[in-house]
């Protein structure tokens, strides 16, 4: 029976391994399908393909996006990003905790990869706080000290570019999201009006309620149904590749939108 894990981060994001170590990893914990996620890029996804096939691994290339064509429009993205580290290095000079804009570039090994991750796990390498979650709570969440906002890409410019690209857009965890029920389905319904085809249902941290609820709004939505991790390395041990509540039975796996993946039996 496939394991298909279709949310996970590399290096060239907010994660912490090289594409082709996650892929080993993957593999290793029983995942024959996997689906690379990277924020705003994928410059990642090469070196995945090309261990997944040493592997024997089904790769699908994808990435998860926070105008002429779709390289163009994730560095537009991804320079957004790279500004915002700066910004926050900032921030953080300013509250007495200099060399932090090194530290994590020395991290994530590109300007343009870093993200909020990397300033907490030089937090927590530096003894400012316990916990990944802790540095969020303290300084990069939103309204804390370090914290400052990315501008993001519309939502039908970015459902655009992947469509041009010959992908099918996905809305990523959406129980994850700040808002009420109301304002998600009016979320969902401008997602679909666009070109959207999918809901992120299954993650690894999501409630039992929030996915049978989500499972609803694919059917009721007309919507295909996604599933992931959302790994993004051992240093959040509570999520493994992989591992995640299993789709509810109504769902439509996206799945079945391609070739040769197969649903599990």
């Amino acid at each position: 029976m496939p394991v298909i894990d279709l949310h996970s981060h590399s290096r060239y994001s907010d994660g912490a391994l090289s594409p082709a170590a996650l892929v080993a990893r993957a593999h290793e914990r029983g995942v024959t399908v996997l689906a690379l996620t990277d924020h705003d890029s994928v410059r990642g996804v090469p070196e995945a393909m090309a261990a997944a096939q040493v592997l024997g691994m089904e790769m699908i290339p994808a990435v998860e996006i926070e105008e002429p064509g779709l390289q163009d429009a994730l560095g537009l993205q991804a320079g957004a990003r790279g500004l915002r580290a700066r910004h926050i290095a900032e921030r953080f000079d300013k509250l007495g905790l200099a060399g932090s804009y090194e530290a994590v570039l020395a991290l994530a090994g590109d300007p343009d990869s870093i993200g909020r991750a990397h300033f907490a796990q030089w937090l927590l390498g530096i003894g400012r706080v316990n916990t990944m979650q802790q540095a969020f709570d303290r300084y990069l969440g939103q309204g804390k000290p370090a914290d400052v906002a990315l501008p993001w890409m519309p939502l039908e410019a970015a459902v655009a570019v992947i469509r041009a690209a010959g992908g099918h857009a996905v809305l990523a965890h959406p129980g994850r999201y700040d808002m009420t029920r109301t304002k998600l389905r009016e979320l969902i319904t401008a997602f679909k009006a666009v070109g959207g085809v999918a809901l992120e249902v299954a993650t690894a941290t999501e409630k039992p309620d929030i996915v049978r609820y989500l499972g609803q709004l694919t059917t009721q939505f007309d919507l295909y149904a996604s599933q992931g991790s959302d790994f993004h390395g051992a240093h959040m041990p509570w999520i493994e590749l992989g591992r995640f509540p299993p789709l509810p039975p109504e769902c439509r796996p996206v799945w079945q939108l391609w070739q040769p993946v197969q649903a599990p039996v």
